[in-house]
């Protein structure tokens, strides 16, 4: 699963709100919802907020594989 904890970190550490993304850098309100739920956002969003917090992808996302998400992408893969 995808978890953008380390985004919410991020903005605290940099000290840049959720205002400022929408306002001033014409982030979707709906991007920051979607992130909130940890639900998919685009390669180009994921770009511009990594130049925008001037962070590498990992202060941004994290990923990590359940096992009942394994099990049911081989049980998947096997079909």
């Amino acid at each position: 699963m995808i978890s953008y904890t380390p985004f919410w970190e991020t903005l605290k550490e940099k000290k840049i709100s959720q205002y400022q993304l929408i306002h001033y850098w014409n982030i979707s309100s709906n991007t920051l919802r979607r992130m909130k739920k940890n639900e998919a956002i685009s390669t180009t969003t994921l770009n511009e907020l990594c130049l925008i917090l001037d962070c590498p992808v990992d202060r941004v996302l994290s990923f990590e594989i359940s096992a009942e998400e394994k099990r049911a992408v081989l049980e998947k893969r096997k079909q």
